[in-house]
């Protein structure tokens, strides 16, 4: 897009922030940032590292998944899936650096003119996996009673964040319940970034309520993959239209007295 990524990184944070508001959802008691919490991911890569968990080949630096016995125990794929879905997700299987193809970057060299922090290795920046661990236990600790995200981050990413975390803090289990929400689609696809098939929700309330908007959401079950459809929103707004009319009238009406007894 031609910006700096501080900038960019800035404007979608708004973006976000004002539409929750707009959907009078109620903040978390943190707004937490990778950014803010690199010096103790460094300090849980260094650890898994120096604990043998973790190689460092040419300022990268890989978890090693053959130390964790149970690696693929949330999500039951074969490793010939975890290997389809590592390609389908971005990682590189082929990296020829790595021990096994299945090992999952911690730190990565940033490269030509690439965001970059100071580690111990070499420029770079975090893997997508340790961030979030990080940042989980900088604000919630150790284990955390229950973790949320998309269901097609079983594999790789929830996958990685409980051997890279159990390993780091020797506590089992990392978290006790796992709450995956179901894939939204659009046109017959996921809804994603990557294939620019977003329907936002800034758009959105430029025509519709932020109610109606809710309430189509919570028609459906936060497990259930669902497609999204304009005509089911236009049909979820007439229903809350219609509700909040009669709601008014309702409280419209003057409220009578409780009647004394007849002694």
């Amino acid at each position: 897009m031609g910006k700096d990524w501080k900038t960019l990184g800035q404007f979608w944070t708004k973006r976000y922030l004002t539409d929750m508001r707009k959907l009078n959802t109620i903040p978390p008691t943190h707004y937490v940032k990778a950014t803010e919490t690199m010096p103790i991911i460094i300090k849980m890569i260094a650890k898994l590292v120096a604990d043998g968990y973790a190689y460092e080949r040419n300022g990268n630096v890989y978890f090693a998944i053959q130390k964790i016995p149970d690696y693929g125990k949330l999500s039951k794929y074969s490793r010939e899936q975890m290997l389809l879905l590592s390609k389908e997700r971005g990682a590189n299987p082929d990296d020829q650096q790595k021990i096994d193809p299945l090992d999952f970057i911690l730190w990565q060299m940033s490269k030509f003119d690439e965001p970059f922090w100071e580690s111990p290795w070499r420029k770079g920046r975090p893997g997508w996996h340790i961030e979030c661990s990080a940042m989980v236990y900088k604000y919630l600790g150790k284990k955390i009673d229950i973790h949320g995200g998309g269901g097609d981050l079983r594999y790789p990413h929830h996958e990685s964040e409980i051997a890279q975390s159990e390993s780091f803090t020797g506590q089992k289990p990392f978290s006790q319940f796992w709450m995956h929400t179901g894939t939204v689609m659009y046109a017959g696809e996921k809804m994603s970034k990557s294939l620019g098939n977003l329907v936002l929700i800034y758009d959105l309330l430029k025509t519709y309520s932020p109610n109606a908007i809710r309430f189509l959401m919570l028609t459906h079950h936060y497990r259930t993959p669902w497609e999204y459809h304009e005509e089911d929103l236009k049909k979820a707004q007439n229903t809350i239209t219609a509700i909040e009319k009669k709601l008014k009238v309702l409280n419209s009406k003057p409220i009578l007295e409780k009647q004394k007894p007849v002694s």
